[in-house]
């Protein structure tokens, strides 16, 4: 079976992605994304596909995975049953160099992390004490932000870099699960979205873009990025308002009907769910930081 295209959308001011993620059971098919990923189990057990690898895993099983191995994981029967009570919950890092920076790599004291990437293509089992060290990161890495987030970051790569005898590789040979025809439908998709913020877009014409009937291309969305395709456009959306308020200087009416929006009093709404304030406010605070 060819493996499922993930994306998983970056949150407003962050260069790559942190969750927690809480189910009744691991939902994600055999999928593989360009993002290399750190993912530890906090809560649930069952079998583990990685590459070539079959294991089991339970709480505190850690893995870094390297850019397009396929992957996935599946719960125990149990947590499939009807009324189940069980939970599925794991922290996830997806990233990749440039949410380093650029040229970042190619300074010396960043060898290391050069070395590692290049291992992670076999995936990378994290056990003993450096298993131990890098959870508690991982929990605090899904508190942080800005600048802390990213050095937080750095100092967990930096930390298995090191770690030669906890770390192992996972697969025999290096694994890759490139899907060339789900990556250019994805693809095709996103860009239209971003070209087309300021017009009405429907899940139909995205459809059409995608070569797809509107019910199958829902949940080949949802499945890929984890949101339904009206969240994922509002999200752009609203993060194309908020750049346009602080680096330009037009009017929030005039940003409004910019990004998509007909109703002006629907634009602040959903402005002041997102940020947390409302448009006006969110320009007057970062023009009193500069």
């Amino acid at each position: 079976m060819k493996p499922a295209l993930e994306h998983l959308p970056k949150e407003k001011g962050q260069s790559f992605v942190v969750k927690h993620f809480d189910y009744h059971y691991y939902p994600t098919p055999w999928h593989y994304h360009p993002e290399m990923e750190i993912v530890l189990v906090t809560e649930s057990t069952g079998k583990r596909f990685i590459g070539d690898d079959i294991s089991d895993f339970r709480p505190g099983n850690l893995a870094f995975l390297g850019s397009n191995i396929p992957h996935t994981y599946r719960n125990d029967d149990r947590y499939y049953d009807n009324g189940s009570k069980l939970r599925a919950q794991s922290i996830v890092i997806h990233f990749s160099e440039a949410s380093l920076g650029n040229d970042f790599l190619q300074l010396p004291e960043a060898a290391a992390l050069s070395k590692l990437f290049e291992q992670s293509a076999y995936g990378i089992e994290i056990t003993g004490k450096t298993n131990q060290s890098i959870s508690k990161k991982l929990i605090d890495i899904v508190a942080a932000s800005g600048l802390k987030k990213w050095m937080c970051l750095v100092e967990i790569l930096h930390e298995i870099a090191a770690a030669k005898k906890d770390c192992r590789h996972i697969t025999q040979s290096p694994y890759t699960g490139f899907n060339e025809k789900e990556s250019t439908r994805m693809c095709n998709v996103l860009n239209w979205v971003v070209a087309n913020l300021e017009n009405n877009i429907t899940l139909d014409e995205a459809a059409m873009v995608a070569q797809m009937n509107p019910n199958a291309f829902s949940r080949f969305f949802a499945l890929r990025t984890r949101k339904t395709f009206s969240e994922f456009v509002k999200e752009l959306r609203l993060q194309k308002a908020a750049k346009l308020l602080i680096e330009s200087d037009m009017a929030v009416t005039h940003i409004c009907y910019e990004c998509g929006y007909n109703n002006i009093s629907n634009f602040n709404r959903q402005f002041l769910n997102y940020y947390n304030m409302n448009p006006v406010k969110y320009k007057k605070e970062f023009l009193a930081k500069k």
